[in-house]
């Protein structure tokens, strides 16, 4: 039996956090989409323009590569595992990966993934998402799926229940008893699956497993959603039987008092992400009064657009500060239990003994209270991450995969149609 691991002087042994969102081939926009042609500003559709276009770039081989960087990245960072709301299903045409003719095998996205976390050791739960039609528009008519979309949509609902079931079996097989991969399930948004839709995955899917859906991260979305079926998405997921204690709702920014209710009476999850919130001008979520209603929140980093688990800790409280004009709006147990006890519950993962050793004695830290850290630590104060009992990261360097940076440098400079 391998002995306990001692706590090196000046450092403090944490449970380590959860990543609850994230989209890994988004890493790729990093620093890419903040000036518009011609030199302006750039807005969210700058962005837009720019994940569709990498969207369609990627094979399989290409995202694994991609992803281990980013799943390196996370767990030098301190991330112990990671949720990944993943839609890049299939070839850009839509043609299934494995069918006659193709020259990849069945899964091959979601394969790609899943290497790239065992790579990297850190937990993964494939959060694998149904997306079936393009949008909705400001009046509430339904939109075709576009040239870049068509890859994200297995077409009807029976379809990807099909072909979720059938991955559940393949992930199991490459997992090989390592205890990293599970299989959860999403809906990408109200404005990607119909109503009739939705409620069939409420009656298909395994209700074990978590169910992950973006909600109300624009205005936009809800004005549509009201259009076309006369409710919020909140509402319309509990007339569709989604709602329930196994969903979680990412963002969840433009709520009435309405929808907060609905998802705290519910026991909904909530899956906060503040960076990216920022990044994109999406707004501040109601989180406080979430919580209040009882509702369990959760951290995500979404498009990475840092990773840092301990800046987007903070960032949930920076935000209630800067909406409410106090301060205390969530202790540090708080944020720290949305961080960790929040982003098992929202995964569907048990308690384990998942740790980070963090440097008290940094610019950053020294002086701080260690229940402060949350609010005084960024990841450059990890000292090492433990993981499934394996030492994974010391430093900033993974241990078997080494600096993420050069990961990435590799593939930037390996793939130019990225640079």
């Amino acid at each position: 039996m391998s002995p306990e691991p001692t706590t090196p002087p000046n450092t403090v042994r944490v449970p380590a956090p959860v990543n609850a969102h994230s989209h890994a081939f988004h890493r790729i926009l990093r620093g890419r989409t903040h000036e518009g042609p011609g030199g302006g500003a750039g807005d969210f559709w700058t962005w837009r323009e720019h994940m569709y276009t990498y969207a369609h770039s990627l094979t399989p081989r290409l995202y694994q590569q991609l992803a281990t960087a980013v799943f390196a990245e996370m767990a030098v960072a301190g991330y112990s595992a990671v949720g990944e709301f993943h839609y890049l299903h299939h070839q850009n045409d839509g043609t299934p990966y494995g069918a006659q003719g193709s020259d990849a095998e069945p899964h091959a996205m979601e394969l790609a993934l899943g290497r790239a976390a065992l790579a990297a050791g850190i937990r993964l739960v494939l959060l694998d998402t149904c997306y079936l039609q393009g949008g909705l528009a400001a009046d509430g008519s339904v939109l075709e799926l576009d040239e870049t979309q068509r890859r994200f949509s297995d077409r009807t609902v029976e379809a990807w229940l099909e072909r979720h079931g059938r991955l559940a079996t393949a992930l199991g097989e490459l997992d090989a008893g390592a205890g990293l991969l599970t299989l959860g399930a999403a809906v990408h948004s109200v404005r990607a699956v119909a109503p009739a839709d939705l409620g069939k995955i409420a009656a298909g899917l395994d209700p074990a497993l978590p169910l992950h859906v973006h909600l109300s991260e624009q205005p936009a979305e809800n004005h549509a959603c009201q259009a076309a079926h006369g409710t919020s998405p909140t509402g319309l997921l509990q007339e569709t039987g989604l709602l329930g204690a196994r969903l979680s709702a990412v963002h969840a920014t433009h709520l009435d008092d309405s929808d907060i209710q609905a998802l705290g009476a519910a026991r909904a999850g909530i899956v906060m992400c503040p960076t990216t919130e920022a990044d994109l001008g999406d707004g501040i979520g109601p989180a406080r009064e979430l919580a209040d209603a009882g509702a369990h929140l959760s951290l995500g980093s979404d498009q990475h657009a840092v990773l840092d688990p301990y800046l987007e800790q903070r960032a949930l409280e920076h935000a209630e500060r800067l909406r409410s004009g106090k301060r205390g709006r969530f202790s540090p147990a708080q944020i720290s239990a949305a961080a960790r006890e929040g982003g098992l519950r929202s995964l569907g993962l048990e308690e384990n003994d998942d740790f980070l050793v963090v440097r008290t004695d940094s610019a950053r830290t020294a002086g701080s209270r260690p229940a402060q850290l949350p609010l005084t630590a960024t990841a450059a104060d990890v000292a090492e991450v433990h993981i499934n009992g394996q030492l994974v990261a010391r430093n900033g360097i993974h241990t078997r995969l080494g600096d993420p940076a050069e990961l990435y440098a590799a593939f930037f400079t390996q793939n130019p149609e990225f640079s």
